[in-house]
């Protein structure tokens, strides 16, 4: 007798008071180091900004009040490939006609709450000055190891696996084509749905285009694109120490992450402010609430190590896997404050681009930071795609 398919539950988490007081405690007990004088953010996070914040987050920060925000969204989890994965599966409010599905899919270091702000703006359009049109059923999962989604206890998955456990995803959801979206690691997840399902996928939206990986012949190369590679070198230098250490030793690291939350939200706080678009004034793209939620669904979920290692198992990926051409329709949308834009010239190197924009505001959080901004690129790159999925 077969197996019967996996069924979606519904899942609603409440936090035990007894692992706030723990962390509250811990917050309180931090051990700071010293800093010198006026070095600000110059050698990583800022000592005064992060003394704040914690003080913030053990007396002031309603993680109850955020934790019943996030339950007003409909989310479930269900078994794929032996591993528990959580999803928030929003169906359109009320579309003019059939809705397109859409599965969004997140990055490092956040989880399905980078897409908290703008999924209204996707389900329900009408609701917020747009075409009931352009509405879409909404699918955001939390990749294996991140927020409420099963950690790996065996090897950490990379970016093809969660692409077919996606897959698997919207086909238990009754979806037999779809568009996907992403950025960060989302943006490879993404690539990876377009290239290994383009039967199913109508077309696939990104933010970004990855760092390079190139093992052709240098010459080959439009001077916009070496160019670019000497900026993406550049910036690896100055900022890349995180993902040096989240592809080499990615366990030494989570001891102390795990162990101290002033920790956690320096290693997550840095990058926020150095990857958004906030002229170095980190709350003028997040609140203090806003980076709260996400640094505590990390520390509640203990997810920081497991997260950290999907950097180890992406950089074993075949280079023969990142030359292979995407030939489903896809879109860019490079923001202005992103970090390490690509050229054209290197996105139509292995992808069948059909549109790139570039917005003037937003960064690599942008679907977070410009919520209103990004629905309305994905709005107008899926809707010539639309009648493919829900024809």
């Amino acid at each position: 007798m077969p197996d019967a398919p996996p069924r979606p539950e519904s899942f609603t988490p409440r936090t035990d008071p007894a692992a706030l007081e723990d962390l509250r405690a811990r917050l309180r007990a931090t051990r700071w180091p010293d800093a010198p004088e006026d070095a600000g953010w110059a050698l990583g996070t800022d000592l005064a900004f992060l003394r704040e914040l914690v003080a913030y987050w053990a007396d002031g920060f309603d993680w109850p009040a955020q934790e019943a925000a996030l339950a007003r969204l409909p989310r479930f989890r269900v078994r794929l490939g032996g591993l528990g994965i959580h999803f928030a599966h929003v169906r359109a409010a009320a579309p003019a006609g059939p809705a397109l599905p859409l599965v969004l899919s997140h990055g490092w270091p956040d989880s399905f709450w980078r897409y908290t702000k703008v999924i209204p703006h996707l389900t329900d359009p009408g609701a917020h000055g747009a075409d009931p049109a352009d509405a879409f059923d909404v699918v955001v999962p939390d990749i294996p190891g991140y927020g409420y989604s099963d950690r790996p206890t065996g090897a950490p998955l990379d970016s093809i696996a969660v692409a077919g456990l996606w897959a698997e995803l919207m086909d238990v959801l009754g979806y037999a084509r779809f568009g996907a979206a992403g950025g960060d690691i989302g943006s490879h997840v993404s690539r990876y749905l377009a290239l290994d399902h383009p039967d199913r996928v109508v077309a696939v939206h990104r933010t970004d285009g990855g760092l390079p990986v190139f093992t052709g012949d240098p010459a080959d190369l439009a001077p916009e694109e070496r160019a670019w590679f000497e900026d993406v070198t550049d910036w690896s230098r100055a900022e890349g120490a995180y993902a040096a250490v989240h592809r080499t030793k990615p366990q030494t690291a989570a001891f102390g992450l795990h162990d101290s939350p002033a920790g956690l939200a320096a290693w997550i706080v840095e990058k926020l402010r150095a990857w958004s678009d906030c002229d170095g004034d980190i709350e003028r793209s997040f609140t203090k609430d806003e980076i709260l939620t996400n640094v505590t669904l990390y520390w509640l979920t203990g997810t920081i190590g497991s997260s950290m290692r999907m950097y180890h198992a992406n950089a074993a990926i075949p280079p023969a896997q990142h030359a292979r051409r995407v030939e489903v329709p896809s879109g860019f949308s490079l923001f202005r404050g992103d970090i390490v834009r690509p050229p054209r010239a290197w996105l139509e190197r292995t992808t069948n681009v059909v549109r790139v924009t570039e917005p003037p505001r937003g960064g690599h959080f942008a679907l977070f930071e410009e919520p209103e901004l990004y629905a309305e690129e994905l709005r107008a790159f899926f809707r010539p795609y639309r009648a493919a999925a829900t024809g």
